[in-house]
Formats: C-alpha cells, structure tokens, sequence
C-alpha cells in the first residue's frame, strides 16, 4: 500500500553506503523531496552521484540506513515487488540512454510501460493511446516527427537519443524522475531548452526530479540542490 498523499515523494535516513573491497563510504544522511519537487545533485566525477541514483532506485543496497519512495521501504521489498514498483512509479534516465537501436524512436518509448501495467494505463491503456501519447511526448522534447519517423533509433544523433530516452522515462506519468547526466551531449544553448522541456513535461504531470549532473550551472533550472564534494572513496582512503 502506498503512503498517503502527505508522505515525502523520496526519504532517505542515515544513508551510507559502502563499496565491496573498501572501507570507504559515501554518506547522504536524511533527504526528503516532496511530490513534483525538483532536486538537483551536482559534485565532479567520481564523487557517488550514479551511486545515489542507485540506492533512491532501490537498486543498490544501502549498507546503512533506508530509502523510502511513496512511504514504501525498498528494504522491506522482496526483489520482484521491488521490480514491480520501480516499473509502477520511477522513470529513468540512464547515462548510457539503454536504448535498444534495431527499434523505432517510438518502440523504445513505449518500452517504459511494457512492464507497468499502472503506466500503460495512466498512458491511455490501449496501443493506440500509448503510441499516441509517445509521439506527443517526442514532439514536446523537440524531436519531430520528420526525424523519429523515418529511422530506428541507432541512427539518430547521440542529442536525438537522449530525447528518446527521455521520453521513455517519462511516458505514463511516473511520480519521481532519476536522471543520470542527461544533458552530457549537449551544447550550451541545446542544454537549456532541453531542459527546460524536460522539466516542463514533468510539471505536466506532478513528477518529482532527482537530477545529476557535474554542470553546477543548470542548478538554477531546479527548486534546491545538493552537492557532493570530491571522490567519496579517495577522500576516506587518504
């Protein structure tokens, strides 16, 4: 069951998290981020950004402390109904797009309901409707439909990937984004508009945004921000 609608969206408590091998540890103490709230992670590379999306997505443990999304805890989670809720309730943006390049733009999009069955239906339930709802979200990112329509996704620019990807995260309204550098191949003036649409298309529907990036500068796009300091495992070993 999930918590009530007063819950935190994402809260963390006395998180810490430790490498295999290392003593070192990467300590986030307790965060809280409220529905639709929008958070941006900055720190350099090496400093346990990815590593922070890992354990807000349940997919890594922490070795200390608890992740709570919705009121739910991924510790009390048997793996598949973590499975299930990641599906129901997270969009992802992953670094390396995951995108599956013999597909179409818009068969990868709709690969972020194939496993949700709470997505495909706030995504409007049937084939028809979700397809729909895909090229919506691909016009709203700024990819037309010139470009999605006439290509598998392999061959698109990296820039043009990353909207798909995005667009994958997003369809079916999932309550809170993690999005991992996804800004990373972009210029300056591309960045920005980027962003703002990404960020426009959460407000849409209420998602809440943990966003990670090295770039300090698109702190401003975001209602608060949190820095991480250097190499977590270098600072603790020297």
């Amino acid at each position: 069951m999930i918590g009530p609608a007063s819950s935190p969206l994402v809260s963390t408590r006395s998180l810490r998290h430790t490498w295999p091998g290392s003593s070192a540890a990467l300590v986030l103490g307790d965060l809280e981020l409220a529905p639709g709230e929008r958070l941006f992670l900055g720190g350099p590379s090496g400093s346990g950004k990815s590593t922070v999306l890992g354990l807000l997505s349940g997919v890594l443990a922490p070795t200390d402390g608890d992740v709570r999304i919705l009121g739910m805890s991924f510790a009390s989670m048997a793996a598949r109904a973590r499975d299930r809720f990641r599906a129901n309730h997270l969009g992802y943006i992953f670094q390396q797009f995951n995108l599956l390049p013999f597909l179409t733009p818009v068969e990868n999009v709709l690969l972020g309901c194939a496993w949700s069955a709470e997505r495909s239906r706030r995504a409007g339930a049937t084939r028809s409707l979700m397809t729909s709802e895909a090229t919506r979200l691909l016009g709203a990112l700024g990819l037309g439909q010139r470009t999605w329509s006439h290509a598998r996704t392999g061959e698109l620019s990296v820039g043009q990937q990353q909207r798909v990807a995005a667009a994958r995260a997003l369809i079916g309204g999932p309550e809170l984004l993690l999005a991992d550098e996804p800004t990373s191949a972009l210029d300056a003036a591309s960045r920005d508009a980027f962003l703002t649409l990404l960020l426009d298309e959460c407000a849409r529907h209420g998602t809440g945004v943990v966003f990670v990036s090295h770039d300090l500068a698109l702190a401003r796009h975001f209602d608060r921000g949190v820095t991480l300091d250097g190499d977590p495992r270098d600072s603790r070993e020297s």
